[in-house]
């Protein structure tokens, strides 16, 4: 039988219990092997895998490494519900437990989690730190160039839009202050892929949120199959313009109660 693991310290200096979020669906190629990088990168922090019934078994291996470590946990849902409400999930079971900050990260591998360590430390300074393919210093590896072209101009189109001063709006490495998902309305948020991390960056903004961006190593899967599709791409595009056009909407509003207000009403 293998014995637990149980570090002797299990908060991070300066930001304090952290729980590492890592949605799954048929990640059994990868799911030990990131777990453990994690686990290697950052001793203090916790791990929560939160499987959407994968059929080929990525639950199951997590349960084993679960038994043999106290800091890693699984989180059984139904069936394939989208990453935003696997995130969205993994917010709630960290907040329900006292966890301070929660991070955002990839299963298959191509958010590095030697990279964990620079975005923890500037967590203490902020409410939001993103994990960033596009500040200086940032490095993306063997991704076509179309890739490269929809990650670019998706995110410079987002920036404009909405006016959002981040280089990466849609990048999914991330660590949130529980002390801003507790002001969030995350109820609201319904989106999925990309889009479920602008509209969470945006409502972090406009909340006034602290948002800092640390440059990491992004690399395509090795392993499987990517979840990337056409749909994902529309859906973001179509919301980004949706929330655009509400934006501007409330500014107008704004603006016109601000030039009436003190104006005498007629008779």
């Amino acid at each position: 039988m293998q014995e637990t693991i149980r570090p002797a310290i299990t908060e991070v200096p300066g930001v304090g219990r952290v729980l590492v979020v890592i949605p799954t669906f048929n990640e059994a190629d990868n799911v030990s092997a990131i777990v453990g990088r994690v686990r290697r990168a950052a001793p203090q922090v916790e791990v929560l895998v939160a499987d959407d019934n994968s059929p080929d078994g990525t639950g199951a291996i997590v349960e084993d490494l679960a038994r043999a470590d106290a800091q890693v946990h699984v989180l059984h849902r139904e069936g394939k519900q989208g990453l935003g409400a696997a995130y969205l999930a993994g917010f709630a079971w960290a907040r329900q437990r006292g966890f301070d900050a929660v991070v955002e990260m990839d299963a298959d591998g191509s958010h590095d989690p030697r990279d964990l360590p620079a975005l923890l430390a500037a967590a203490v300074d902020a409410d939001v730190v993103i994990g960033s393919r596009w500040t200086r210093g940032a490095r993306v590896v063997n991704w076509p160039l179309r890739r490269l072209l929809l990650s670019r101009g998706g995110n410079l189109y987002a920036r404009l839009a909405l006016g959002m001063p981040v280089a990466d709006a849609t990048g999914g490495y991330r660590v949130y202050r529980s002390s801003l998902l507790d002001l969030l309305d995350l109820e609201s948020v319904s989106s999925q892929g990309y889009s479920f991390q602008v509209e969470l960056c945006r409502l972090a903004h406009r909340a006034g949120a602290r948002i800092a961006e640390v440059p990491i190593t992004f690399a395509e899967r090795e392993r499987g199959a990517s979840k990337m599709s056409p749909l994902i791409v529309v859906e973001a595009l179509w919301r980004i313009t949706g929330w655009a056009v509400d934006d501007r909407r409330t500014a107008v509003r704004r603006g016109w109660r601000a030039a009436t207000a003190g104006q005498a009403r007629w008779p």
